[in-house]
C-alpha cells in the first residue's frame, strides 16, 4: 500500500513564488533554534576553518542582501509600470566573492545575474568627484530605464560601471566571452608594445556566464582560444566564472556536465567554489583569483549556485516544475544559508537580522520610487546621441596629421623611397603604403588576422608590416572570426586601435555578431562611457577570376550596412583607399568609431582601365595632408547632365568602361558616382546628383533584394527625383558560383549599357 504524502502547505502553492521566497527567509530566522558562537574579532574566521572573516561575512552577506531585494523590489514594480526588467539574481548571490576578491579595476564583463557582485564592487570605490556611489540607487535607475542611470542612460538594464570598470554587457547569450578573453590579452600586449595600460599591469579580465551558456559555440570559441594562448606558453590572465545553476531557462543541465566538461581540460586551469555558502566557498574562489593573478593563466572558476523565483518575472515555473521541485530549489537559497551563518556566529540576533532584512528592503523600494520620478528618454536625438558620434573637424585634423616624418622615412628607407614620391601604383600596394603610415603615426596600432604577419596577407597586401614593426604590433591568430574580433574589442578596451582583418567577407558572417551585438552597441549602451575604435579590413566582393565561388566573392553588404552605428567605406582605386584608411582611423581614435574597409578583391592587383597595359587604374600615393570627408564621393565628368550612374567598387571601373560606350552609342554625357561610403549613404549628394541629371542609373553588385541600391533609390525618391527615369542593375538573388558563371549572377559591362537604352 503506497504512503500518502505529507500535505504541501497552501502557503507553498503560491503561484507568485518571489513572495515565497521571500517569506521563506524570514521564517527561516524566526524558527532557528541553534546557540550563537559570538564570534567578536573582525578579522577572526565567521566560523571555524573559513578562510571568510567576520568582517569579509558582514559586507557579502548585505551585498546580497541588496541584490536579493532588488530582485523583489523589481516583481513587485512591474506589474505597475515603474520596473522594466525582472530576470534577477537570486540564486546567484554567491558571486559577492568574486567581487569582494578581485580589484574594482580588474575588467568584468557580467552574467545578468551579477546584482551581488556589484554591489559588493561598489565598496571598492566609496566615491568619485566628490560624489558617494550607491547600488542600490544606480541599480532602481537603471530598473527604471531613467535618463539619469549612470551605467546606459536609460537605454538598457545593464550591470555596467565606468568607475568600477564593469564594461556593460547587451543580453547576447555568451556573445561576451571573447572579448573578455581579447582584453585579457590586450593585458599583456600592452605591456609588450611599451602601451601605458589605464588599469594595474598584474590585473586580470573576469567574465561570468551560466552553465548553459557553457554550451555556446561563441563560449567555446572563448575556451578554446584561451586554452590555444596558453598552450603556447602566451599569458591570458582571465577568469571565467561559470555560475552554474543546473537550468537555462527550462532546458536542464545535465548532473556533473559542467564539472565533466571542463575539470580535465589542458591548459584551462578548473577551481571549484560553492556559490550557495560564504564559510565554504570563499577560499575557492580565493585560490581561483590568487591563481588567475599570479601565473596569468585562463582560469575556471566553476560556482555552484541555484536559480529562485524562475528566469524572470514572466516564467511562470510553476506550468512545467512540480510544487516539490519548486521547493526543493527554493530549499538551497543562498540566503537562507547566509542567515544561519549570521546567526550562528552572532553577527545577528533574530530580531536585528529581520530589521536588517526590512531595512534594505525599505531603501530599494525608496530608491525605486525616486528612480520612476527621475526623467526618461523622451527625445529621439537623446536615444540615438551616443551611438554614433562624429566631430567632423577634429576628424579632419587627426586624418591629416603628419607629425611622424623621420618615422615613416627609416621605415619606406628614406625619403627619397617614401610612396608619394613613387610611380602611381595598384590598390593593393596602396593599401599597403597607408597601412605602413598609420602603424608609423600610431605606436598603439596593431593588425591581425589569419596569415597576416610573415606571409603578409593571402593578397599580399600586409606585406612587410611584420618585418618593419615586429611580432608585438603585427601578429597571426588561431583561424577563428570570432576571436579575432574578440581580441580587436579587448585591445580597444584598453586604448590600444586594432586593425583586425576577416580574410573574406562570407568569414564575417562567422563572427557577424561581435560586430553587431557587442562592438558597435557598446558606445550606445554606455551612453558614450566606453567605446570600441577599430579599423576592421575585410577582402570583399565579387568578380575575383580564377580562384573564388561564393566563399571568395561574397557581396552581401547588407549584413554591415544593417549594424547601427558601423562606417562601411569602400575604395575603388589606390589614392582613394589611402585617403579613406586615414580618415578611418581617425574616426576611431577621435570618436571610438567602429570602422569597416571593404576592400574589392578584383581590384587589388588591377592597373589597367580602357585596354591593356594602359595602366590607367594606378594612381600616385596622395600626400599626407590628404584625406577624405565622410560621406564624400568622387565624381567622373561633373559636367555630364545626359545620365548618371551611381555605383562603388567594382562598379566603378566597369561604369566608366560601359559610359564610353554608351556616349559613343547615344552621344550622352554620362557622370559616373563612385560614391565610397556605403553607410552611412551620402543622401544629399546622391539627391543632389540624381536632381543634376535627367537620366539615372544605379549599378549594385550586391542582391537584388539586399544591396546597396535600394538606399541609393530610397535618397533619390526622398529628394523628389522618383519620377525620372531609373535603372538598376544588380546582382541576383543567389550564391556566387565557381569560376565563368560567377559573371552570369553579377552585373556586367553589357547589363549597364543595356541599361541604358532602356532609359532612352
Amino acid at each position: 500500500m503506497n504512503a500518502i504524502p505529507n500535505p504541501i502547505p497552501a502557503r507553498h502553492k503560491n503561484v507568485n513564488r518571489a513572495e515565497v521566497c521571500d517569506q521563506n527567509f524570514i521564517e527561516f530566522v524566526q524558527d532557528w533554534q541553534g546557540s550563537p558562537l559570538r564570534v567578536s574579532a573582525q578579522d577572526a574566521p565567521v566560523l571555524a576553518d573559513s578562510l571568510c572573516t567576520l568582517r569579509d561575512f558582514v559586507e557579502l552577506f548585505d551585498s546580497q542582501l541588496i541584490s536579493r531585494h532588488l530582485d523583489l523590489m523589481a516583481r513587485v514594480l512591474r506589474v505597475k509600470n515603474k520596473v522594466f526588467y525582472t530576470i534577477g539574481s537570486s540564486g546567484h548571490e554567491g558571486n559577492a566573492m568574486v567581487a569582494r576578491l578581485t580589484r574594482h579595476t580588474d575588467p568584468a564583463f557580467l552574467h545578468y545575474r551579477s546584482g551581488a557582485f556589484m554591489a559588493e564592487r561598489f565598496r571598492k570605490l566609496p566615491g568619485t568627484d566628490g560624489k558617494k556611489l550607491d547600488p542600490i540607487m544606480d541599480s532602481a535607475l537603471s530598473f527604471a530605464a531613467s535618463k539619469d542611470d549612470p551605467a546606459s542612460g536609460g537605454r538598457h538594464k545593464v550591470w555596467g560601471s565606468k568607475p568600477l570598470w564593469v564594461l556593460p554587457q547587451t543580453s547576447t547569450i555568451a556573445s561576451h566571452l571573447p572579448k573578455a578573453f581579447g582584453t585579457a590579452v590586450a593585458i599583456e600586449q600592452g605591456k609588450r608594445i611599451g602601451h601605458k595600460l589605464p588599469i594595474p599591469d598584474d590585473s586580470i579580465a573576469i567574465c561570468s556566464f551560466g552553465d548553459a551558456s557553457s554550451n555556446h559555440a561563441t563560449a567555446q570559441t572563448a575556451f578554446n582560444a584561451a586554452a590555444w594562448t596558453a598552450y603556447q606558453k602566451l599569458p591570458a590572465p582571465i577568469l571565467f566564472v561559470c555560475e552554474d545553476n543546473g537550468i537555462g531557462i527550462s532546458v536542464k543541465t545535465p548532473g556533473g556536465w559542467v564539472a565533466n566538461n571542463f575539470r580535465n581540460r589542458n591548459d584551462l586551469d578548473y577551481f571549484y567554489a560553492d556559490g550557495l555558502d560564504l564559510a565554504e566557498g570563499y577560499e575557492g574562489v580565493a585560490r581561483a583569483i590568487h591563481h588567475c593573478r599570479s601565473t596569468r593563466r585562463p582560469t575556471f572558476l566553476h560556482l555552484r549556485t541555484t536559480r529562485i523565483m524562475g528566469h524572470a518575472g514572466t516564467d511562470f515555473e510553476i506550468e512545467w516544475r512540480s510544487f516539490e521541485e519548486l521547493m526543493a530549489v527554493e530549499a538551497s537559497d543562498p540566503l537562507l544559508r547566509s542567515a544561519a551563518i549570521a546567526l550562528q556566529s552572532g553577527v545577528y540576533t533574530k530580531e536585528q537580522l529581520l530589521a536588517r532584512y526590512e531595512d534594505v528592503r525599505k531603501r530599494c523600494f525608496t530608491a525605486a520610487e525616486e528612480a520612476d520620478r527621475r526623467p526618461k528618454l523622451t527625445d529621439l536625438a537623446d536615444v540615438i546621441a551616443p551611438l554614433a558620434p562624429y566631430h567632423p573637424n577634429q576628424v579632419n585634423l587627426e586624418a591629416k596629421r603628419a607629425d611622424y616624418a623621420d618615422r615613416r622615412a627609416a621605415v619606406f628607407g628614406g625619403a627619397e623611397r617614401l610612396p608619394e614620391k613613387l610611380p602611381p601604383r595598384h590598390l593593393a600596394i596602396q593599401i599597403n603604403n597607408a597601412l605602413h603610415d598609420l602603424f608609423c603615426k600610431y605606436p598603439e596600432a596593431l593588425l591581425f588576422g589569419e596569415d597576416v604577419a610573415q606571409k603578409g596577407g593571402v593578397y599580399t597586401v600586409t606585406k612587410g608590416l611584420h618585418k618593419a614593426f615586429k611580432n608585438a604590433r603585427v601578429f597571426n591568430t588561431l583561424l577563428d572570426e570570432t576571436i579575432i574580433l574578440g581580441l580587436a574589442q579587448g585591445f580597444a578596451n584598453l586604448g590600444l586601435l586594432p586593425i583586425p582583418e576577416i580574410q573574406y567577407l562570407a568569414y564575417f558572417h562567422n563572427a557577424c555578431d561581435q560586430i553587431r551585438g557587442e562592438a558597435a552597441s557598446l558606445q550606445f549602451f554606455s551612453n558614450g562611457q566606453y567605446r570600441n575604435p577599430m579599423l576592421l579590413r575585410i577582402a570583399s566582393l565579387g568578380y575575383q577570376r580564377g580562384f573564388g565561388g561564393h566563399f571568395h566573392n561574397d557581396n552581401s553588404i547588407t549584413a554591415l550596412r544593417d549594424i547601427p552605428g558601423l562606417i562601411v567605406g569602400c575604395a575603388s582605386r589606390g589614392d582613394d583607399a589611402a585617403r579613406m584608411l586615414r580618415t578611418l582611423m581617425a574616426l576611431a581614435k577621435i570618436d571610438g568609431r567602429v570602422c569597416a574597409f571593404l576592400e574589392p578583391i578584383a581590384l587589388y592587383m588591377t592597373k589597367d582601365l580602357y585596354t591593356a597595359g594602359d595602366g590607367a587604374w594606378q594612381f600616385a600615393y596622395p600626400t599626407l595632408d590628404q584625406a577624405l570627408t565622410l560621406g564624400e564621393e568622387r565624381v567622373y565628368a561633373a559636367e555630364a547632365k545626359d545620365l548618371v550612374i551611381f555605383t562603388y567598387g567594382n562598379g566603378v571601373p566597369m561604369s566608366l568602361r560601359a559610359a564610353r560606350t554608351i556616349e559613343t552609342e547615344r552621344g550622352w554625357k554620362v557622370r559616373v558616382i563612385d560614391l565610397r561610403w556605403l553607410q552611412p549613404l551620402n543622401d544629399a549628394a546622391i539627391a543632389q546628383h540624381a536632381g543634376d541629371c535627367e537620366r539615372l542609373l544605379i549599378v549594385d553588385e550586391g542582391r537584388r533584394s539586399a544591396g546597396v541600391g535600394e538606399g541609393i533609390i530610397t535618397a533619390i525618391v526622398e529628394a523628389g527625383h522618383g519620377a525620372k527615369p531609373l535603372k538598376r542593375v544588380v546582382g541576383v538573388d543567389t550564391y556566387t558560383p565557381l569560376a565563368g558563371a560567377a559573371l552570369l549572377v553579377l552585373p556586367g559591362e553589357a547589363d549597364i549599357v543595356t541599361a541604358a537604352r532602356a532609359l532612352a
